[in-house]
């Protein structure tokens, strides 16, 4: 592949796909990460009775899947 190196800056070669599918990985795991900490929530929130907390997260759990 040749390109004219006086005239035009050089292009990052970058796998849109390749990005793309990346994020998309990433954003699943900061999604389930975030879902096991809301859960772990849930269960001290039971255990303390807290029934306005307990509605609370669970409302945030929904609105995440």
């Amino acid at each position: 592949m040749e390109r004219n190196l006086f005239n035009t800056p050089p292009q990052p070669e970058v796998n849109v796909m390749g990005s793309k599918f990346a994020e998309m990985v990433l954003n699943k795991a900061l999604r389930n990460f975030r879902k096991e900490q809301i859960r772990k929530k849930i269960d001290q929130s039971l255990q303390d009775r807290n029934k306005e907390e307990f509605l609370r997260l669970t409302e945030e759990l929904k609105n995440i899947s």
